[in-house]
């Protein structure tokens, strides 16, 4: 439509009666769906962060919620937290934390591909295992962190997590032998890299079930 024929169109409109005119404005920006996830997950953990529904709430520095990336595909799920976690508020930082970082490498991902967090929040004094109570009271926050990332591949590490989600009482090593479903998600079992660490010899087992994890992730659309 030229000039002319809108300042024609124009005047016609003023004779009519009709002096103003309003234009829909649609924003030219669109927002980042990964941000409103992290925001989520942000205002989930400051919520939750004074949390004192059980035992552990008495014992803990900080509270561990998880980090890495919140658009994930592949998110890894522990038992809980350690010393290091305890006093920095971040889940595997410590000589465990420097294992998986070393064993997601192998495989071509970085700390920053995939997403980590635990089955407790709190650290179990002298790490032991986590009470049925104390695993129970935290898995609700573990399942909304799972549906707000929404990632397509799930790995337990270790025996603890596979228990407290897949609702099995088996041996570790049954439970590699399989691919399981949490939540409708492929799920893998593999060892926690404490225990790689406290026995080498099991790194080669590892190692296999952390190839299987990379064949399903590099054929992710």
């Amino acid at each position: 439509m030229n000039k002319k024929v809108i300042k024609q169109y124009l005047e016609y409109l003023e004779l009519t009666g009709i002096r103003d005119i309003f234009f829909e404005h649609k924003p030219n920006f669109s927002i980042d769906p990964k941000e409103v996830k992290s925001q989520k997950l942000k205002n989930l953990e400051n919520t939750y962060k004074s949390c004192n529904k059980c035992e552990l709430s008495k014992s803990r520095n900080k509270f561990c919620y998880g980090n890495g990336n919140p658009n994930a595909k592949l998110m890894l799920i522990g038992e809980g937290p350690g010393a290091d976690e305890d006093r920095t508020g971040k889940v595997f930082v410590g000589r465990a934390g420097q294992l998986l970082t070393r064993m997601l490498k192998a495989i071509d991902l970085q700390r920053d591909d995939v997403y980590i967090t635990n089955i407790v929040k709190c650290r179990p004094p002298n790490n032991r295992n986590p009470l049925q109570k104390e695993k129970e009271s935290c898995i609700p926050y573990l399942e909304e962190q799972i549906s707000i990332i929404q990632p397509k591949l799930i790995l337990l590490l270790g025996k603890v997590a596979a228990i407290s989600l897949l609702n099995k009482n088996n041996p570790l090593k049954k439970f590699r032998k399989t691919t399981h479903k949490y939540k409708n998600i492929k799920t893998y079992v593999s060892y926690h890299p404490a225990a790689l660490l406290r026995n080498p010899k099991w790194k080669k087992f590892a190692w296999v079930d952390l190839q299987k994890i990379q064949i399903d992730y590099n054929n992710l659309s």
